[in-house]
Formats: C-alpha cells, structure tokens, sequence
C-alpha cells in the first residue's frame, strides 16, 4: 500500500461511525423469537416417539 493512500483511508475509517447502529435490543428479540419459532416447528415435527 502506497503512503498516498493513508490520507483516504483515514477518511473513510472516521466517517464510518456517522451512521444510526441498529437497536441491540430489536436485534436480540427478533433473534431469540426466530430461535423459539424454530424450536416449535422441529419440535411439532418431530414425531418419531
């Protein structure tokens, strides 16, 4: 990488945390009731025994 190069890149490393992050709880929620739906659907489907 050439030292002409760092100048940009620096740029584009602190004008990356500009943007809204997404809401850790939203995110985990979501996470935890796909999980759930898909214990409930193998679950339902499982009926080997």
């Amino acid at each position: 990488m050439s030292p002409a190069a760092l100048p940009a890149i620096v740029h584009l490393a602190e004008e990356g945390g500009n943007h809204d992050s997404l809401n850790p709880l939203l995110t985990g929620g979501a996470a935890l009731f796909i999980l759930l739906l898909l214990l409930f659907i193998t679950t339902r489907f499982n009926r080997d025994r």
